[in-house]
């Protein structure tokens, strides 16, 4: 899902990097706000979890990649605002240090899997359990949460590139991602759809079941009081 640099054109990524720093500063503000020190250490673990399993990347045609995010379980686990910063760093050292998503691609991947995958997922969980207190319900929310915000995320990178022809061109030569919009939803939400979103809606479970097996009073999505 990393988008490489020269794919998308100055319209997609210097919007994008605007939506980013606006909601990763809301988001910010936020942690200041109410963050307990205590869960300082678990959004920097957070981060590395996230970025470990984002270095596993498949490529697949259209221009991208598919692997796991973790941005749904860290915003179950931290909330969805620590969330934004805790995957948004994974992204930002993947794409300087790695060359894993482009420089000019940053606001747009932050955007998708930072800002949208760990908002729709923290609000799809809360949906689905409601006010229940039974644990499979629990693990049920995260699966879905996780399925619903990766393949969301995944379609918003499709489109950015399906759009690309038809907003950057030069007498109907595409100037950055060469592929229409038919091209690359498909081969985006194929693979999400059947396999990523199903490997990582396992693994955001089982990592929440550990949780609340283990640490379960730092769970912030199980608290009553989180909205």
């Amino acid at each position: 899902m990393h988008i490489p640099d020269g794919y998308l054109g100055p319209q997609t990524y210097i919007t994008t990097y605007g939506a980013f720093v606006f909601f990763a500063a809301k988001a910010l503000k936020k942690i200041k706000e109410k963050l307990d020190l205590k869960y300082i250490p678990y959004v920097a673990m957070a981060s590395a979890f996230s970025f470990l399993i984002m270095m596993f990347n498949v490529p697949i045609p259209g221009g991208t990649t598919g692997h796991a995010v973790g941005s749904a379980i860290v915003a179950l686990i931290v909330g969805w605002e620590a969330a934004v910063i805790a995957v948004s760093v994974a992204l930002i050292i993947q794409a300087i240090v790695f060359a894993d998503g482009g420089i000019t691609a940053i606001g747009a991947n932050c955007f998708n899997m930072a800002v949208v995958m760990p908002y729709v997922a923290w609000h799809v969980f809360k949906w689905i359990k409601g006010n229940s207190t039974s644990e499979k319900r629990y693990y049920i929310a995260a699966f879905i949460a996780e399925y619903v915000s990766l393949n969301i995320a995944a379609l918003l990178t499709a489109i950015m590139f399906g759009i690309q022809p038809i907003i950057a061109n030069e007498n109907g030569v595409p100037l950055y991602s060469p592929y229409p919009l038919s091209v690359a939803i498909v081969a985006m939400m194929s693979e999400h759809l059947l396999l990523f979103g199903l490997i990582e809606g396992f693994v955001t479970a089982g990592v929440l079941k550990y949780f609340v097996n283990n640490k379960k009073d730092i769970i912030e999505s199980l608290k009553q009081e989180s909205v």
